[in-house]
């Protein structure tokens, strides 16, 4: 049972910020946004804006987007290239590796190196950098456990949707706007809920855009929760793994380059289980998409996939980051497609997009009042009186992926999600980590373009 008003409270959302947000790893950017050295794109992580940039030796950095001297926003462009950072305030400089590089009048104003040291300054590095499958994540927890071991065996299920061949994803946008609804909601809604979708999005079925006659086949899917998270898949008809992949729009080239990338358990999903991965949620605000509409006059449909973030504003609004993505490898024609069938059903003005905003930002509005004080939503779906599973979890002959899976419409997934964020509310607060000016003097904290591991695991000495 759900208190309703959480999905609009100040003092909650307070709560989050301190010990959800600054401590859970969150998805920024992907390296293909910055393939070229001197690439930078500038991501927010609520209230903390980050450069994430390719330096000029090719590693990947996070650096808090402030001046050292009085505080500016030293890089005000969303996406660019450059080998170096001004502040437009006073003129300090930082080479793309975060490094202070400029500074004017230093003998003047400072006496020069005996006044005030200019070597060793850096911008403040992110606590904790690390990426996964081309990825980036941050965390602003330095003590924070390493980015695999929090995905746990979610990993297994991000395989999916970004190793699809050996040149991996790329992706395009990110969309950006804002909604009047709670960032939970999306979060919740991506991770499990098949339920809305044959009233939410009838008319989407009712005009013919998927093969399927009958959004109620979403029962026949399964859920799965793995890790720190979990998402919904289609049923689809008999036949082999090639045969299934055709079936969702997949020409035999990528699916070629598919099973030499997918694991066995990976093939057994689709080709054995007959379960095509669709919508998922990352705790606690990445979710992805995958959907196969039509794109033509003909019953030939076309896979897509997304990536979302559920950025916070407030507890009554959220930013929306949606990146639509692809094989690198695919097709020029299949990728233009593929953006086409993305368009159409997601991004600001798709067509699912409208469909659950509208009801999102009529639940969040009404979570407001004195009366969703007193209410106690169900969130039971899928267990009896008794909490026992109205249905029993599928046997691993059954269902090859991690975790616990299930056939049949259920609430499992937030629940699953709803428990990992109250018992991050009820954590103590981060500790802080006060910097000096500059952050540590060894420290610019570079994520190696050769391996992708933690970025905060050691310092370069390179200053």
């Amino acid at each position: 049972m759900i208190p309703a008003h959480i999905y609009n409270d100040a003092e909650i959302f307070e709560l989050e910020r301190e010990r959800l947000f600054r401590r859970a790893w969150m998805f920024v950017a992907h390296e293909s946004e910055i393939p070229q050295d001197g690439d930078y794109v500038v991501r927010r992580l609520l209230d903390d804006s980050f450069i994430i940039a390719r330096d000029s030796k090719g590693d990947v950095r996070a650096m808090f987007n402030m001046c050292l001297h009085r505080g500016m926003q030293v890089c005000r462009a969303e996406m660019g290239n450059a080998s170096n950072f001004r502040c437009p305030y006073h003129g300090w400089s930082y080479r793309n590796d975060g490094r202070l590089t400029g500074l004017p009048f230093h003998q003047e104003a400072y006496g020069g190196e005996a006044g005030f040291q200019k070597r060793g300054q850096t911008l403040l590095p992110a606590p904790n950098l690390a990426s996964y499958n081309g990825m980036i994540f941050i965390s602003l927890d330095a003590q924070a456990p390493p980015l695999e071991e929090f995905l746990g065996d979610f990993r297994f299920y991000l395989d999916f949707y970004t190793r699809q061949s050996g040149a991996g994803l790329e992706v395009r946008g990110p969309q950006r706007w804002r909604i009047k609804a709670n960032w939970k909601i999306g979060v919740e809604n991506f991770a499990g809920d098949m339920y809305h979708t044959p009233h939410t999005h009838a008319s989407v079925v009712d005009i013919g855009l998927f093969r399927e006659p009958k959004a109620q086949k979403r029962k026949d899917g399964a859920t799965y929760w793995a890790g720190c998270g979990g998402g919904t898949t289609y049923k689809l008809p008999p036949g082999t793994f090639d045969e299934r992949m055709r079936y969702v729009g997949y020409p035999d080239d990528m699916v070629g380059r598919i099973k030499q990338m997918w694991s066995d358990d990976h093939q057994r999903v689709v080709g054995d289980d007959g379960f095509m991965i669709s919508a998922a949620s990352c705790f606690p605000n990445m979710s992805l998409v995958h959907n196969w509409p039509k794109i033509q006059d003909s019953d030939d449909v076309l896979p897509f996939i997304s990536i979302r973030t559920w950025q916070p504003i407030s507890e009554n609004e959220t930013e929306v980051y949606s990146w639509f993505a692809v094989d690198a490898a695919a097709p020029d024609q299949f990728k233009k497609d593929s953006y086409k069938a993305y368009l159409m059903c997601f991004g600001s003005t798709g067509m699912f997009e409208q469909d659950d905003v509208e009801n999102w930002v009529s639940l969040t509005n009404t979570a407001a009042g004195s009366m969703a004080r007193q209410l106690l939503l169900n969130g039971r779906m899928g267990l009896l009186a008794d909490g026992t599973p109205v249905v029993n979890a599928l046997p691993p002959e059954q269902f090859h992926g991690p975790g616990v899976a299930q056939v049949g419409y259920n609430e499992n997934n937030q629940r699953a999600i709803l428990r990992m964020w109250a018992d991050h509310l009820e954590m103590p607060p981060v500790a802080p980590n006060p910097a000096t000016i500059g952050g540590r003097p060894d420290g610019i904290t570079p994520l190696a373009q050769t391996n992708g591991t933690s970025a905060c695991q050691a310092a370069h000495q390179e200053v």
